[in-house]
C-alpha cells in the first residue's frame, strides 16, 4: 500500500478507537449527538455516488483518451464549444479528471475554449452528478434540470467568452507524452479510483463538518435572517462552494441539508462548486499557469452566479 491508502486506513482505526470513549459523551450531550447525526446522514447519503463517480472517472481517465474526444470535436470553434460542454453529459468525471484531460484536449489540437467548455461542463452535468441530485431533492425535481441547464450555459457562456476575448498566451502548456493515448491497464484504473475516492472523500467529509457545525453552532435566527436577503443568501453559498470544494458527485446532500435557506442559493452552490473552488484553482495553475486560473476562475465565479441565480428564478421560481 502507498502512503494515501496507509494514511486512509489509519485514520479509520484512529476514529474507531476515538469512538469508543467518546460515545457515552455523545450520547450525553444534544448538541454533539445532533452533529454527528448530520454529519453521518450527510456522508453516508453522498458516499455511493461518490463510489460509483470515482468508477466512472476511472474508467475514463483510464481507456478514454483525448484523442477520441477530439476526433468528435467540430472543426469550428463555435460548434466545438457546445459540443465540447455536451459532451461533459457524455463523459463524467469529476473535478480533479476534468482539468487533465482538458489539458490533454488542446495539446492535441482542441480549440481552447471548447476544451475549457469540457471543463467546467464534465464535473457538473454528468448523470451520476444529476441522479444524486434527482436523489437529494426528491419534492423538488425541477433542481435537476436548473442544475442542468445552468451548469451547461455556464460552461457554454465560459467558452464563448473565452474565445472573444481570451488570451491564448496565457495558457501555458507542455504538449502532453504520446502515452497518454495508449490504451490503459486495470492496474492502472485501479489506481485512478483509489486516488480519487480518497481524495475527494477527504472533501466530502470536511463538507460534512461544516454543514454539522453551520446547524449546532450558528443561530436558527441567523438562518432566518439570510433566508429573508435572497442576494446575500447566493453570495454566501458561492463563497461556501469554493471554500468546501465538495466533490460534484456528493455535493447535491451538503446544499439539501441546507433546507433553511431558499432553493436559489443552493443552486448557486451545486452552480458555483463544480465550476470553480479552491483544489480547482490550483489544479488549473498547475495544468496551464497562475496567470491563466487568476483570470478564468474569476470570471467562472462571476458568470457561475449571474446563470445560476437567473436560471433558478426562472425554473425554480424566486424562492
Amino acid at each position: 500500500m502507498n502512503r494515501g491508502t496507509l494514511a486512509f486506513v489509519g485514520l479509520l482505526v484512529v476514529g474507531v478507537l476515538v469512538a469508543v470513549p467518546f460515545n457515552s459523551r455523545l450520547n450525553g450531550d444534544e448538541t454533539l449527538a445532533t452533529a454527528a447525526t448530520i454529519f453521518s446522514g450527510v456522508f453516508l447519503q453522498a458516499v455511493p455516488f461518490l463510489v460509483l463517480g470515482t468508477l466512472v472517472s476511472g474508467a475514463i481517465a483510464t481507456w478514454v483518451t483525448p484523442a477520441m474526444v477530439a476526433r468528435l470535436l467540430p472543426k469550428k470553434t463555435g460548434a466545438a464549444i457546445g459540443v465540447g460542454g455536451l459532451a461533459g453529459a457524455l463523459l463524467p468525471g469529476c473535478e480533479c479528471a476534468s482539468v487533465p484531460v482538458s489539458a490533454r484536449l488542446m495539446d492535441r489540437g482542441v480549440p481552447q475554449a471548447a476544451a475549457l467548455a469540457f471543463l467546467l461542463s464534465a464535473p457538473a452535468i454528468n448523470p451520476v452528478v444529476l441522479v444524486s441530485t434527482a436523489v437529494a431533492f426528491p419534492g423538488e425535481p425541477k433542481m435537476v434540470a436548473a442544475r442542468f441547464a445552468a451548469s451547461l450555459l455556464t460552461a457554454i457562456a465560459m467558452g464563448g467568452l473565452w474565445a472573444r476575448y481570451g488570451d491564448p498566451s496565457l495558457i501555458a502548456r507542455r504538449a502532453a507524452r504520446s502515452a497518454d493515448d495508449e490504451r490503459g491497464s486495470w492496474p492502472e484504473f485501479a489506481e485512478a479510483v483509489r486516488h480519487d475516492f480518497l481524495e475527494s472523500a477527504a472533501y466530502l467529509a470536511l463538507g460534512a463538518v461544516a454543514v454539522a457545525t453551520l446547524h449546532v453552532v450558528v443561530p436558527d435566527w441567523m438562518f432566518e435572517k439570510v433566508a429573508g436577503q435572497m442576494l446575500i443568501g447566493i453570495v454566501l453559498m458561492a463563497l461556501l462552494a469554493v471554500v468546501l470544494a465538495v466533490c460534484s458527485e456528493a455535493d447535491a446532500f451538503v446544499a439539501a441539508s441546507l433546507s433553511m435557506l431558499p432553493l436559489v442559493p443552493r443552486l448557486v452552490f451545486l452552480v458555483v462548486g463544480p465550476a470553480v473552488d479552491l483544489k480547482l484553482i490550483a489544479m488549473q495553475a498547475g495544468a496551464f499557469g497562475s496567470r491563466f486560473a487568476a483570470r478564468f476562475s474569476t470570471a467562472t465565479f462571476l458568470v457561475a452566479i449571474g446563470v445560476g441565480t437567473g436560471v433558478g428564478a426562472l425554473i425554480l421560481g424566486w424562492r
